[in-house]
């Protein structure tokens, strides 16, 4: 094994130093359910890609098309072929994640998606967030090291540009496998410091970190997770609503990259 800081390091610091100097050309959004994509794929004007470079027999689909400068790639697990539902949770965002950036190379990856708001922390329904860090509150393992590993932690590249001039709310993403949440589940987001929690953003955050590709995270509001009202009620009935909320900050932030470099974020 060569040796840490040996020219291998420089040059892969060079690369991602230049990286950060050029204008950024190619974007991946990665959204977990065809709700959510819709409205984003039709104002963009994306069209299905039937030979969408993915394995044979995945339900992944893959949306297509340009906006002034950039190459907009639009991804989403698809439909469980038993069940005919959302393939919502980290293993299939992890799984499309990884498949997308090996076929498609991008500059910057986009997970947006809805999420639930805590109310203590000033979440409101409709409100729309840039994550700062994201972690698992569901990968509970009380060992030295291993407790660490399974919160995974990590941070969302850092756009004070965007956020500044969108005006969007920041806060900590917490991600776990279930949309109800447990007492532990719920110890573990106090833990996290979480103002938002979601499905899929730490696992979108796992894959990029490994592969050296940033990543923004983009969450609209649907649901008060501390609040009176049933999740699964609120969550229901608030997801058209929020979903269109969903797409108009997300046409924004595309708006603000168009022609920026990753640094100009």
């Amino acid at each position: 094994m060569a040796p840490h800081g040996d020219k291998s390091d420089a040059a892969e610091d060079a690369m991602v130093s230049g990286a950060e100097k050029r204008p950024i050309s190619s974007v991946l959004i990665v959204i977990a359910m065809q709700t959510e994509a819709l409205p984003v794929v039709n104002k963009f004007n994306l069209t299905e890609v039937p030979d969408s470079g993915f394995p044979k027999g995945v339900p992944w689909v893959r949306y297509h098309g340009f906006f002034k400068d950039l190459e907009i790639n639009l991804v989403w697990p698809g439909k469980d072929e038993s069940l005919g539902v959302d393939c919502v949770g980290t293993v299939p965002a992890s799984l499309v994640t990884y498949a997308s950036i090996q076929a498609l190379q991008p500059d910057l990856i986009i997970n947006a998606g809805t999420a639930g708001g805590f109310k203590d922390k000033g979440a409101c329904i409709g409100d729309i967030y840039l994550a700062s860090d994201v972690a698992y509150h569901d990968r509970r393992i009380p060992i030295p090291v291993f407790d660490l590993y399974g919160v995974g932690l990590r941070l969302a590249y850092t756009t004070p540009s965007l956020q500044k001039e969108l005006d969007l709310k920041v806060g900590k993403l917490s991600t776990g496998n279930s949309l109800d949440m447990s007492p532990q589940d719920e110890a573990s987001i106090i833990a996290n410091d979480a103002t938002v929690k979601d499905m899929e953003g730490a696992a979108v955050a796992y894959v990029a970190d490994l592969l050296k590709v940033p990543a923004i995270f983009v969450k609209a509001v649907t649901d008060i997770v501390d609040g009176e009202k049933p999740t699964t009620e609120e969550f229901m009935q608030n997801l058209v609503a929020v979903t269109a909320a969903l797409e108009q900050a997300v046409t924004k932030v595309i708006d603000f990259i168009n022609g920026k470099c990753l640094s100009e974020l």
